[in-house]
């Protein structure tokens, strides 16, 4: 590390380079490493980067956040996006429906890939857009999967929205729905006519690193085609899984790693 990079701001810009600048998912001791700096100086800065998208963590390795990916598309390859690319065109192309990738953001999720079939045109992507827990299905499976305290900042968008918490029809019932379930799935909640069905993807650790999302019309999700397109859903999250798994499982762990 340079000398003069002292400040929070230069220890914060020389991680998301270092992150964003390796051709392979970096464990914290290696990002360390390569900065000379303290592995505790540089694991508190990284989880205030992954709170803010800068750096994803999947499991003990860090990759680019959405953050990096929204400004550098270059970064795409090595990235929760690039992975996940390939499984969002095999869903829709299967199910012919819109399938987007959402990650937590602040207190809402945000949208970083859609792949949309040319007959759902008239149904907005949402790309890049942050999605409240109360109206969507996507941020309603990633909160789900969090413990009960880690959901508090989620809630408040619903509150301000005049949502009601409590009660059969609330949110906290809705996310224990979804918790259980494994699945949220959300109708004409968000637009009239149009439902969504989400799951998530979890790191070893069960927290959750992103969710893929199928969209459509409501009246598609009727009868036997949501049991379906839970099973379709259901075997994309297991590729992406395994896709990410195969990125950070391709360079060993070395000792003294962490």
């Amino acid at each position: 590390m340079p000398a003069s990079a002292t400040s929070a701001v230069d220890k914060a810009l020389d991680l998301i380079e270092t992150v964003a600048g390796s051709d392979r998912p970096l464990r914290l001791s290696e990002i360390a490493e390569r900065l000379g700096m303290h592995r505790a100086t540089a694991y508190r800065v990284l989880l205030d980067l992954v709170r803010r998208g800068w750096i994803l963590r999947l499991n003990e390795h860090y990759l680019p956040g959405p953050a990096i990916l929204r400004l550098s598309r270059s970064a795409a390859a090595n990235s929760l996006a690039g992975v996940a690319r390939p499984v969002l065109e095999r869903l829709a192309a299967e199910t012919d429906m819109m399938v987007n990738l959402q990650v937590l953001a602040a207190d809402r999720s945000r949208v970083i890939d859609v792949v949309r079939p040319d007959r759902l045109a008239m149904i907005s992507d949402l790309r890049d857009e942050l999605l409240p827990v109360h109206r969507f299905a996507g941020p309603l499976a990633l909160v789900a999967a969090l413990g009960h305290e880690a959901r508090a900042p989620y809630l408040l968008p619903a509150e301000a929205d005049g949502h009601p918490l409590d009660g059969d029809g609330g949110l906290l019932a809705d996310l224990d729905r979804a918790e259980r379930k494994g699945v949220a799935l959300q109708r004409g909640r968000n637009q009239r006519f149009i439902a969504s069905i989400s799951r998530v993807v979890t790191a070893t650790d069960g927290a959750p690193v992103c969710a893929l999302t199928v969209v459509g019309p409501d009246a598609e999700f009727d009868g036997d085609r949501l049991p379906e397109l839970e099973r379709r859903l259901q075997a994309a999250v297991e590729r992406l899984r395994a896709g990410l798994s195969e990125l950070t499982e391709r360079h060993p762990r070395r000792t003294g790693d962490a």
